[in-house]
């Protein structure tokens, strides 16, 4: 599996992939399916589209910081 970071991609391009996954922006923050902001649950904080990481085979939104990415991976697992 190959992993491709979202840091350097233009923020049309992250909304893109987020509306193609069915979710959408206020232009700051992800929002659900019907209209709520995307929380990061291990931080329980609204996740930044800036920020956004998606984890490959999942539809899981974290804010990228290590305790959100190591908490994750400590629930379920690495991904190889």
């Amino acid at each position: 599996m190959e992993f491709i970071s979202l840091k350097g991609l233009p923020k049309d391009v992250k909304l893109a992939i987020l509306r193609e996954l069915g979710y959408d922006s206020d232009g700051t923050f992800i929002l659900d399916k019907v209209g709520k902001k995307v929380v990061d649950p291990y931080i329980e904080e609204p996740v930044r589209i800036d920020n956004m990481l998606i984890l490959p085979g999942s539809e899981v939104f974290l804010d990228n910081n290590p305790l959100s990415v190591a908490s994750y991976f400590e629930d379920r697992g690495e991904i190889i």
